[in-house]
């Protein structure tokens, strides 16, 4: 009968599962393998363990006698460990144990396989600068960019469709090509989609003599960027598969931030813009009509007699366009009283006649 605790060399519960063996079981191999200079000992044990909890008929032998009476348990471990695994085989094997989370996934290991994902682009950013009149009311700009396009000769295709095409001689036509890994488990075997023919099996006869087969280029591309109206400065525009393009997939996206140019005579507060007029002392007094230029033309308003400074008069529906510009915020005039700063003797008579007056 075994004297040792599986359960205690891999650090798990009786109650643990297959997946927490497993994860329990590379933790220790990351951590011992004899090729990364670890302890040759544990590292055998933990395989030995290993070798009886991953199989449920030997672990459930292990469960009841203290060991397994089908082909596993100490006996037949050493110098074996798990699944065929033999120590000898990693004489000149060089593991790579830079990933510790994909370690404890090993999808090409343990999963199903993996699942195909569509090929797409890499993503593009870029930023612009516009003017607060162009972020109110939208703008236009045309930019170079020097990325990776799909070939305007064969769209892409990399060949000549009418040439025909040949059954592709990396993967006999089969659209996928097997490789073979060795790894902590073994030989693992795996099938992936070849990268030649991007999984059809089938390769452009004539290769396209532009883009040499590859189906995208570096180029130099104009692209437009529509600005729309009322963007705040350090928004995105997400133009989709304006980025980098791949062959046999999806290009990717472009992210353009723009950035708004500050305005000394207009404030934007929500859809609403502020804008500051100063106004003589007599006009506050006694009132009187002024003109503003607004971002959009000019702009007649009335000073109420007895406005003081910051009174705020409202222009409605001549702020930032909203709702896709069907509705639009106001403007709103603050009203700063001028004082003047040297009186002569004559203005000063006549302040001081309004003083007496009680004013």
């Amino acid at each position: 009968m075994s004297k040792k605790d599986y359960y205690q060399i891999l650090g798990v519960d009786k109650k643990a599962s297959s997946d927490d063996v497993k994860k329990a079981f590379f933790k220790i191999a990351s951590k011992h393998h004899p090729d990364k200079g670890g302890d040759e000992a544990k590292f055998k044990e933990a395989s030995e363990a290993y070798s009886t909890l991953s199989d449920d008929k030997k672990r459930r032998e292990y469960d009841m006698y203290g060991q397994t009476f089908t082909g596993g348990g100490q006996q037949q471990s050493q110098g074996q460990g798990f699944g065929g695994f033999n120590m000898n085989d990693f004489q000149n094997v060089e593991f790579d144990f830079g990933d510790i989370g994909d370690m404890f996934g090993f999808n090409d290991m343990f999963g199903n396989g993996f699942a195909k994902r569509e090929k797409r682009g890499r993503d593009i950013s870029i930023e612009i600068e516009a003017t607060f009149k162009e972020s109110i009311f939208g703008t236009e700009r045309n930019v170079l960019l020097n990325k990776v396009s799909k070939c305007s000769t064969c769209n892409g295709a990399g060949g000549e469709a009418s040439k025909g095409k040949v059954k592709c001689d990396r993967c006999n036509g089969n659209g996928k090509v097997s490789e073979a890994r060795r790894t902590l488990m073994g030989v693992m075997q795996t099938v992936r989609e070849c990268e030649y023919c991007d999984g059809v099996g089938q390769v452009y006869k004539d290769k396209c003599i532009t883009c040499k087969g590859n189906g995208v280029m570096s180029s130099r591309q104009e692209i437009k960027v529509v600005v729309p109206a009322g963007m705040n400065s350090g928004e995105m525009i997400r133009m989709s598969q304006m980025g980098e393009a791949v062959k046999g997939g999806t290009s990717g996206d472009l992210y353009v931030k723009v950035r708004i140019a500050e305005n000394k005579d207009w404030e934007r507060v929500g859809n609403d813009l502020i804008y500051k007029q100063n106004i003589k002392l007599t006009d506050a007094i006694l009132g009187a009509d002024y003109s503003i230029s607004a971002l959009d033309g000019d702009v007649a308003i009335n000073i109420p007699a007895g406005s003081n400074t910051g009174d705020i008069l409202r222009i409605k529906s001549r702020g930032v366009p909203y709702n896709y510009a069907r509705n639009r915020g106001d403007i709103l005039v603050k009203i700063n009283v001028a004082l003047p700063k040297k009186l002569d003797k004559e203005m000063k008579k006549i302040m001081e006649s309004l003083r007496d007056l009680g004013l």
